[in-house]
């Protein structure tokens, strides 16, 4: 009696899983159009564009300062004035720092006494040697110290002179690194200063577009930091390439002047050939990407109305939204925009024209 019982619970849950089964797939069916056919699909249509695409290669690279110092001192002494602030944009020969020239100018005194004297002397010799009264080497020996004397004031001018640091060009500064009354060693670090208007884009290209390359190039540049493209020009190609990474430096030109770039960004760098081709091209929501090969659902007018096909089609490049199609499809084509996964091949559809779509807003793969 219980393996009665025991077959009879197995053959109601076999019965209610098989049950389950064939009613989902009627169910699915009457929602399909029921047993007359399949439901028309309203869907959304696009046609296949031909456009002008101008070719285009990307890199990765950095932004650098076209002139960049770590502003220094080239005598020791103790800083009597500092005349900047950290961040502030500084002209050529502006001062930016003083160092004590109390001791330097005492000393530069004593040599102008020197020289003063010596050249009394000197000028002395010069009306005693007409007279025969001093010998030619002593007039000599009066011209020398003379010279010697002269030499010493202009080097202890110089001296006073280096104790007086200057911007070196114009550019912004950055963080101030020292105060009043410190001792500053020869080569000690004061503040950095970075030329930044205009700035370079340096980056990498592989080899085998070294035949493309050519000084006057435009480029395209994005970074992280802002949500803009900043514009460019190729200015420099390295005469070698690396041997470690077989590519090739090159360095752009960008226009600065609101300061925004600055030096050790990341930069996604776009280099733009010089022509442009034709290319199709459909929505990036019109495609189905997948590994054993790409397609659209391409919409077919007959007496009956519009159905759908697969078509198998070959992809190349991504642009804002739209998807360049290298074979499988004609300009004018009609294709489903989105939703492929919801139309199937050979259902019949109905075009929605109240929808807009844009591709820009879909980007990548």
């Amino acid at each position: 009696m219980k393996v009665f019982f025991r077959l009879l619970i197995a053959l109601l849950l076999l019965g209610g899983i098989f049950g389950g089964i064939f009613g989902y797939k009627y169910f699915v069916q009457m929602q399909a159009g029921g047993p007359g056919g399949p439901q028309a699909a309203n869907v959304v249509a696009t046609e296949v564009q031909s456009e002008k695409w101008q070719g285009q290669q990307s890199a990765v690279g950095s932004l650098t300062a076209v002139d960049s110092v770590a502003v220094s001192t080239e005598v020791a002494g103790i800083i009597q004035s500092l005349n900047f602030d950290s961040g502030e944009r500084v002209t050529q020969g502006g001062i930016l720092l003083e160092l004590d020239k109390s001791v330097d100018r005492a000393e530069l005194e004593g040599l102008q006494s020197e020289a003063e004297l010596a050249r009394i002397q000197f000028e002395r010799s010069a009306d005693l040697l007409p007279q025969r009264a001093i010998s030619q080497s002593e007039f000599d020996e009066a011209r020398a110290r003379l010279d010697s004397a002269n030499a010493a004031v202009d080097s202890q001018q110089a001296r006073i002179r280096q104790k007086t640091i200057r911007a070196p060009f114009d550019g912004i500064l950055g963080l101030r690194r020292v105060s009043v009354g410190q001792f500053l060693a020869p080569g000690s670090d004061i503040v950095a200063l970075r030329r930044l208007d205009p700035i370079y884009a340096d980056f990498n290209m592989p080899e085998r577009f070294l035949p493309d390359l050519s000084i006057g190039q435009s480029i395209q540049v994005r970074t992280s930091a802002f949500d803009q493209v900043f514009t460019g020009k190729v200015t420099a190609i390295d005469t070698g390439i690396n041997d470690q990474t077989r590519a090739i430096p090159v360095r752009a030109t960008l226009d600065n002047a609101d300061g925004n770039l600055r030096p050790g960004m990341f930069a996604r760098v776009t280099l733009l050939e010089p022509t442009e081709r034709d290319v199709l091209t459909v929505p990036r929501t019109a495609v189905s990407f997948n590994t054993y090969g790409d397609f659209v659902l391409r919409i077919k007018k007959s007496d009956q109305g519009m159905n759908t096909e697969r078509v198998q089609i070959q992809t190349g490049e991504i642009r804002d939204g739209r998807v360049a199609v290298t074979k499988g499809l004609k300009e004018g084509d009609q294709v489903v925009a989105a939703g492929l996964i919801k139309v199937r091949p050979g259902q019949p559809v109905t075009i929605d024209k109240t929808v807009r779509m844009d591709p820009a807003e879909v980007t990548g793969r």
